[in-house]
């Protein structure tokens, strides 16, 4: 592409953003992230770093595009007024859309696993064990994880499972994993699996691959039991739950880590464990332990399901927040030998990754006992791990000296 067909593609863009919006578009900065620069000093001076954005998933490129199709869905919102249903316009930008619905309240959203079913496929010559399980149970973890964090209950979970050719689907140890994977995280959820879609997509779908995704709608019972970030208040306590490991995010840097190493994931970190069985574990699934908090009045402010974007999703709420973490959980083995093979400094880690921690619940402070109570009771972990303050928007990360600006957060 010459670089008068990159100005002029990006001219037709800024005029659409313009005319659906009204809006002037406000360019970025240049360079427009500080990494970018970064990356680039690390290149030249010759070091073996792996970055997200070089092997994964670029959030400079993709970020904006997502806004501006939030700016267009916005004015469909419009059409629900037909059946005297009305959009909450605040969920907008949120991991799940929520909508009135007579005395109800109604959340939708549709999640993608992502690329650790790879790591699957490459463990099973290694151990002989498909893994499908696991990456059906992540896959509705992906999916339920955000409706929960509006304060919905799932009701009903579909699957996309798109395939190159049906051949795939003839591995009866495999699609039985992935069957009964299924079924148990949709129990977890307390959610009803409809159905779903399985289409055949040759030229699409990398031959012997599937990519794994689906749907799910859930209802809130309660207009005060809707999660929201008009609710985040200074003073506010910061839970952070612990992770089972790097969940479905990160994947593709982890696995070019695994292709730079002899043993790729039969390598065995310093615990012992195969690099392949850290990555392979089952992600949380978190919506019993969030409506057993609300069902005890505690009154949760607001979720951040730690995905991608890492720690930087803290400050996904739109008020002006400074968002302090005075205290950690220590990472999983699994990161700290990411970073190492990666060459990757502590802000890079945080950055991108959950680091042993990936659901944030912010709640007054009076409640913080009661709810790390239900969070126990629940089989999981938590930690009182900071608070918010007024302040510029922006996530403090004390005991690593870490610091992520609000513009390097840009969803919404």
């Amino acid at each position: 592409m010459t670089e008068d067909l990159i100005i002029d593609t990006a001219k037709r863009y800024v005029a659409v953003y313009e005319k659906i919006t009204g809006q002037r578009f406000t360019p970025f900065k240049y360079p427009i992230d500080k990494r970018i620069q970064a990356s680039l000093t690390t290149f030249l001076a010759g070091e073996n770093k792996i970055s997200y954005a070089d092997v994964g998933d670029n959030y400079d490129t993709k970020d904006p595009i997502k806004k501006l199709a939030q700016t267009a869905a916005r004015l469909t919102g419009a059409n629900l007024k037909k059946w005297q249903f009305t959009e909450m316009g605040d969920s907008r930008g949120e991991s799940a859309y929520v909508w009135k619905q007579g005395k109800m309240l109604m959340a939708a959203v549709a999640e993608q696993l992502g690329t650790k079913n790879l790591v699957a496929d490459d463990m099973r010559k290694i151990t002989g064990k498909t893994y499908y399980d696991v990456i059906a149970h992540d896959t509705v973890a992906t999916i339920i994880n955000d409706l929960t964090s509006v304060g919905a209950q799932p009701l009903v979970l579909h699957a996309y499972w798109a395939i190159e050719n049906n051949d795939w689907l003839a591995d009866e140890k495999r699609m039985k994993d992935l069957i009964t994977g299924w079924k148990h995280a949709c129990d977890l959820a307390g959610a009803s699996w409809g159905g779903g879609e399985t289409p055949t997509l040759k030229g699409i779908i990398t031959p012997g691959t599937v990519a794994l995704g689906g749907s799910a709608i859930g209802f809130i019972s309660s207009p005060s039991r809707l999660i929201s970030d008009k609710n985040i208040r200074a003073g506010d306590r910061i839970l952070l739950l612990r992770s089972t490991g790097i969940n479905a995010n990160g994947l593709s840097l982890a696995r070019a880590i695994a292709k730079k190493l002899p043993n790729g994931y039969a390598t065995k970190m310093n615990n012992g464990q195969l690099y392949g069985d850290g990555i392979l574990k089952k992600t949380n699934i978190y919506t019993k332990v969030i409506q057993d908090m609300l069902n005890a009045g505690i009154p949760i402010h607001y979720i951040s399901n730690i995905t991608g974007h890492g720690f930087r999703k803290l400050m996904r709420g739109r008020g002006r927040f400074t968002y302090v973490i005075e205290r950690l959980f220590p990472p999983q083995e699994l990161f700290n030998f990411i970073q190492k093979h990666a060459n990757l400094t502590d802000e890079d880690m945080y950055d991108e990754f959950n680091m042993g921690m990936d659901y944030a619940i912010y709640l007054p402070e009076q409640y913080l006992k009661k709810a790390q109570t239900i969070v126990k009771k629940n089989k999981f972990h938590c930690i009182d791990a900071g608070h918010v303050e007024k302040g510029p928007r922006r996530v403090v990360i004390t005991p690593k000296n870490i610091t992520f600006a609000g513009d390097r957060l840009d969803l919404r």
